[in-house]
This record gives C-alpha cells, structure tokens and sequence, in this order.
C-alpha cells in the first residue's frame, strides 16, 4: 500500500487518540492532576520555616513550601478562590503562597515584628499587624505591593510621643479592618472604600491583647490584659463608642500565672452564648450573647488558649497552656459538662475543623504530629507527621469573617 494510502488510514485513529488525550485526566494520586481547593489547607512547621500543603479528604500531605522565614507565632489567611494563602510570619515576613503548585508566589519583609493579619471583604487588601514599628501595612493582595502605612501613634501620660503594638486585626463588613492598640488602650477601624484609607478611633479598656468580630461582622471584643473584663464595639453603631461586658468575672479571685494568653479569634459562638477563655483561670466563661452578662463558668484543667465551637454548634474543643498543654478537652455546649478530655500529644497548640465539622485537626508540637479525629466518635481517624506543627488553616476560612 502506498504511504499516502496508509496516512490516510490511519488520519481516524490519530483524530480518535488526540481527541481521547484532550479529555483525559492524569492517572488519580499524581500530584499535577487538576483539583479544587476547597478541601486544601496550610499546616504551619514552626521550626524549619515551612509549611505544610495538605487535603482533608483525604488525610495527606500534598508537598512542603519551605523559606517561609521565623514562623514562630505565624498565621494564614486566603484569597477568595482558596488558591492562595497568605503566610504572617513573627519576622515580618508576608508570603504568598500558592497551593496548587507548592511554591512561593512572592514574599516581602513588610517589618521587624508582626503579629498576624487580614483579607479584606473584596479580597483585594491584605493587612498586617505589626509590634515594630507599631502599627498596620495594607498591601495588594495580587502583587503585595504597599497599598496604606498606618503607624499606631499615641500620647504616652509623660506627653511624649510613641507607636503602639497591633493585635486583634480582623476584617470587618463594608472593606473595613479592625485592630487594638495594646499600649494605647484604643480600638481603631480602618475604612478601605474611600479614595485615601480612613480611620476613627475608640478608647478602650486596659492593655487590649487580642480581639474578634462576631460571625454576623457586628461587634468587636477585644480582650483585657490589664483587667477583668472585655471591649466591645458595635460596628453597626460606632457611635455609641465602647461597651464594657463582663465585668469583673474574676473579682475576688486570685489569677494564676499566665503562661500562654488566650487567642480570642477562636472564642467560640454557639447557642445564643459566648464562650470565652478566663485570663489566668482554669475557666471557660459563658455570657448571653444578647446582652453579654455573664452567666455561667466551666471549669476546666488548666489555663485555656482555644476555645472552639464546631460548625454545628454543639461541642465546644478547649486547647491549654503550660504546662497541661498535652490534652485537649470537649464541652457539650447544652449541658456545658466536659465529656471527654483528649491526649493528642505534647505540646498541643492549635485545632481546626474541617469545613463542615465531621473531623477536627490537631497539632501536637513536641510530638511532630497532626491528629484528626471524628467529633462523632471524638476518637482518632488519622495522623499526619510534621515538624514541629503549630497553626492549622484549612481554605474554608477564605469565605469567613474575622479569620
């Protein structure tokens, strides 16, 4: 048979293959097949300045991003499609990072000193907060290009002129950020919607050392180092200034040493009632989330860091300091009793669920491991070995306020 008669032959079949390759997908397992992120997350390695990119589903590690710099108090925020997260490194390090391809999109040293940070509502702004110099960097979300400086300056008493350290930025509705000032005693917001950044000011309570805003975006509590008792700010009406709730909760006490402060971010929401850590008490405090009086306290082991509701409301997952930092603790938020106390490993320090609440990740520094365990059974399914894991930050908080 000539050639050409051949070619002609075989034209079907190279149109048959070439339209089977363009529909097929890589064999299941190889990491360049095509796949959502809505079940991915990040797993920080505090020590080695890596991250860990893994999925849910199915309980594996996908690959490591490493030159992520001092991640020692390091936390992750993501864009809206859940592509990419962006790393808050205690150095001031901003990386992003992208989670389909394990690799470091761009990274800036935005200051000496940080302490974690926000995505604005649109998604267009990321936010850092920053103990040096004091004060709050907006950068381009896509090029993290600088975008707004906001220094925290304040009046000492002596009248001499200082900057305050950040904590407690969280996003808030209308393209806002909401942070505290810890040596100013000030609440600030900062508006992202106008032609140049605004800013209004709030006095508040005694050294604010954290804060979080409510899931619906309407109020901020910032906590009280200084004192016993908490600020909050009506973002739906400013104006009416700062509120003091809960009063007092430990008057008439004597506090313990503090060893680990409390992370209000994961004060948990659940039934009409707050639950909130106790600073220097073995307590989880539980306030009417309709006037925030306080009505009710749980004691617990040790000195709570996490105070954690899962999605559907009805556990509550207590992580501690040292030196009872090896367990973890469930609360039935109905009967407020603890029901089963937990021994992920040593050095326990931060939990995660997963989007819909079948599963809870814990990171169990000293022990190199992730546990995941069913909040059914509250026993283990699976562990994960890491290095030194601190904080775990599953994609799902892309579409969250405040995280």
């Amino acid at each position: 048979m000539p050639v050409s008669g051949f070619k002609r032959l075989l034209m079907p079949l190279f149109l048959a293959l070439a339209i089977t390759g363009c529909q097929a997908l890589p064999p299941a397992g190889d990491r360049t097949a095509l796949m959502g992120t809505g079940d991915l997350g990040l797993i920080i390695e505090r020590a080695s300045g890596s991250v860990l990119v893994i999925n849910t589903t199915r309980h594996s590690v996908l690959s490591r991003v490493t030159g992520l710099g001092d991640l020692s108090h390091a936390s992750v925020v993501y864009s809206r499609d859940g592509r990419y997260g962006y790393v808050f490194g205690r150095d001031g390090g901003l990386t992003k990072v992208d989670l389909l391809t394990g690799t470091i999109a761009e990274r800036v040293i935005q200051s000496g000193n940080s302490i974690g940070g926000a995505i604005s509502q649109d998604g267009r702004y990321i936010a850092v907060s920053n103990y040096e110099p004091g004060g709050v960097r907006v950068f381009d979300s896509e090029t993290l290009a600088p975008v707004a400086d906001i220094p925290a300056a304040y009046v000492k008493p002596n009248g001499e002129p200082a900057l305050s350290k950040t904590v407690g930025l969280v996003d808030a509705p209308g393209n806002r950020f909401v942070f505290s000032l810890f040596d100013a005693d000030e609440i600030w917001t900062l508006d992202m919607t106008a032609p140049r950044p605004a800013i209004k000011k709030f006095g508040a309570g005694d050294a604010p050392y954290d804060g979080l805003i409510t899931p619906d975006g309407r109020y901020y509590i910032a906590g009280l180092f200084g004192e016993d008792g908490l600020s909050m700010l009506d973002l739906w009406h400013p104006g009416r200034g700062i509120t003091e709730i809960l009063p007092g909760y430990g008057k008439g006490e004597v506090k313990l040493p503090v060893y680990k402060m409390p992370h209000l971010e994961g004060w948990a929401m659940a039934d009409g009632r707050a639950f909130v850590p106790a600073v220097g008490h073995h307590q989880v405090l539980v306030a009417d989330a309709d006037d925030w009086s306080l009505s009710g306290r749980i004691p617990v082991q040790g000195q709570p860091v996490f105070v954690m509701a899962s999605p559907d409301n009805r556990q509550i997952w207590v992580s501690f300091a040292h030196p009872k930092n090896d367990v973890v603790q469930v609360i039935d938020s109905q009967t407020l009793e603890v029901i089963r106390t937990l021994e992920p490993g040593d050095a326990v320090l931060h939990m995660e669920f997963t989007p819909r609440g079948e599963e809870v990740w814990v990171s169990a520094r000293d022990s190199n491991r992730v546990t995941v365990y069913s909040t059914r059974t509250l026993e283990p399914v699976a562990t994960l070995d890491a290095e030194k894991p601190s904080g775990i930050f599953f994609t799902s908080r892309a579409h969250t306020l405040g995280l």
